[in-house]
């Protein structure tokens, strides 16, 4: 069956790691919208989707009518409104705040029980979302301050997941009202229960009047516990890539096809 829309993950799928989108991956997110709606679902806030995709002219303003930003796992919605040339905020599944703190001191407990603190930490380690927890063992600047180093650092740090879904298991135990994910490289993200990137893809169904056989969704971690996971086990086409560029490959495959 032939698409409607392409969804995607964020960082490892159509970037590195809090990075700016590759300009490869910019052209091809432009000739793609220019046939699909897009959807960019991340477990980062939407200042994170402004540093690397919607400022410095990386993506076409034009084709943002077509361009669906979901922040924070899908626990938050924003489309352009061209009236004020600015993003609207169609929705937000905000936690509450003494769960926010509950939430927040569970992850802290689970890094001192495994001892995974690092020695230097650039920027918050625990950033409260408000739609969303997350756990950053690095901390949230590592790449901003030290570039494709800190990049290289996260990479390393926990190749195979390990560290991480002991963090996860562990810190999720002491708050089991809440659904606790392996998100990007080094982090866990913490949001209310059953409101993911299935939930925001359910959203899209509904704002766009198409079936959840009309998404192919691209992301890096489609395996049981990843944050992309839900998108997959909702039933939705999905295809699971180790890098970027594995990305660039299956965007431009797609439109050597239409």
């Amino acid at each position: 069956m032939i698409k409607k829309l392409i969804a995607f993950d964020l960082d490892g799928t159509i970037a590195p790691s809090k990075s700016p989108v590759p300009d490869r991956m910019a052209s091809d997110l432009n000739q793609l919208l220019e046939k699909f709606e897009v959807c960019i679902i991340s477990g980062g806030k939407f200042e994170q989707f402004y540093v690397q995709l919607l400022s410095s002219n990386i993506l076409n303003p034009d084709h943002f009518n077509k361009l669906h930003i979901m922040p924070t796992c899908g626990t938050s919605y924003f489309r352009y409104n061209p009236k004020i040339k600015n993003w609207d905020n169609v929705y937000s599944e905000e936690i509450e705040p003494k769960d926010r703190q509950r939430i927040s001191e569970a992850l802290l407990k689970a890094l001192d029980y495994y001892g995974y603190k690092a020695e230097k930490i650039y920027g918050e380690m625990v950033e409260d979302r408000k739609t969303q927890i997350t756990l950053s063992v690095l901390g949230q600047d590592i790449v901003s301050a030290l570039g494709n180093e800190g990049v290289k650092l996260k990479e390393a740090w926990d190749p195979d997941n390990t560290k991480k879904q002991k963090l996860r298991d562990y810190a999720s135990k002491l708050v089991p009202e809440y659904e606790f994910r392996v998100g990007g490289l080094t982090s866990i993200d913490v949001t209310k229960p059953g409101i993911d990137k299935a939930y925001g893809m359910k959203k899209l169904i509904k704002e766009l009047k198409i079936q959840k056989e009309d998404i192919l969704f691209i992301g890096d971690r489609l395996q049981e516990g990843g944050n992309d996971y839900p998108v997959k086990a909702f039933g939705i086409d999905s295809i699971e890539i180790a890098n970027w560029e594995e990305t660039a490959l299956c965007i431009e495959t797609i439109l050597m096809l239409i």
